[in-house]
């Protein structure tokens, strides 16, 4: 079953009753008449087994230690956000599989050679997947994108990663002229970094749950960051938000500011289908079977990572 994704962008206070999380809005009313009986104005519940990523996107809102440590007991990711309301922390379980420490000695024992080899799939799909995008949204040829993907080599010591990247943002917003990628850059740059974000959350989340540290990377490594891992799996699946970026800006335009509205389009990314080993399922679902994937390399069971084809 897909996990629900939650975002609260308003005040709120959030705590656990029965294995529900109750969700207390004060700027709200109930408006189930159903509901009114058994529940006080401006109160709804949620499972906490049905939900996978809960954004909190205010300053008031108020959530109790109970909600927190059962929200992360059912492998669900809490995301934090800034003052300029966009996402800065992420809460994740400790123990998210049931043979963890074999698991955590599988990835510290990988040999550098096979995490070359792990990150050349994971850029040749990568290419890929930003050639059939950049096809499929702009019309612009790709057959050296092709190219290069079938040529990065272990490690990818060429950096055609970086050679790829760099014909690919130059073609994909064709209506913005001069537009790089950057984090701090112009629009549509605050839109990609959203998505990102919730993509990040998704992917380290499904590290946990097969029992891995997302710490600990393939490629990425550094030692200020605690999701090297997560931003090294996730590489793949960048696509797809660019993908969902393209169609916001075609409808609102890039410069359109992260509102209500288009962030609740940016937090359908764990839901957007994708086709992962020949069968389509929701992006969430394909990212567990990624990284379940990477763990049976890391274990010598699997020579390849299980990555979604656009």
């Amino acid at each position: 079953m897909i996990k629900k994704t939650l975002y609260f962008g308003n005040p709120a206070y959030l705590s656990l009753r029965n294995g529900q999380l109750v969700i207390r809005r004060p700027d709200s009313e109930q408006t189930d008449d159903a509901n009114r009986a058994s529940k006080p104005p401006g109160e709804t519940t949620r499972p906490v087994e049905d939900i996978g990523v809960v954004v909190l996107d205010h300053p008031q809102i108020t959530i109790t230690a109970g909600a927190v440590g059962a929200l992360l007991e059912q492998g669900c990711a809490v995301v934090t956000c800034d003052r300029r309301r966009m996402p800065v922390g992420l809460l994740l379980p400790l123990c998210g599989n049931t043979t963890q420490n074999e698991r955590f000695r599988h990835q510290l024992d990988a040999s550098l050679p096979l995490r070359k080899q792990l990150w050349q799939q994971t850029i040749q799909a990568k290419i890929n997947n930003q050639a059939a995008v950049l096809s499929a949204c702009t019309g612009v040829e790709t057959k050296c994108m092709r190219a290069w993907a079938s040529d990065v080599r272990s490690g990818d010591p060429d950096n055609l990663e970086a050679r790829a990247a760099a014909y690919y943002w130059k073609s994909f917003f064709p209506d913005i002229p001069g537009f790089t990628r950057d984090r701090e850059g112009m629009p549509p740059n605050h839109l990609l970094n959203y998505g990102y974000a919730i993509l990040r959350a998704v992917v380290a989340r499904g590290l946990v749950g097969s029992g891995l540290l997302p710490t600990l990377g393939i490629h990425h490594h550094n030692r200020y960051n605690a999701y090297c891992l997560a931003d090294d799996i996730m590489e793949p699946y960048r696509p797809l938000v660019d993908r969902l970026v393209s169609q916001i800006c075609q409808e609102y335009g890039a410069d359109t500011p992260l509102e209500k509205n288009i962030k609740a389009m940016l937090l359908t990314v764990p839901t957007i289908e994708v086709t992962i080993g020949g069968k389509r399922s929701p992006l969430m679902i394909a990212v567990s079977q990624t990284t379940a994937s990477l763990y049976k390399c890391f274990a010598g069971e699997l020579r390849r990572i299980a990555y979604p084809e656009l």
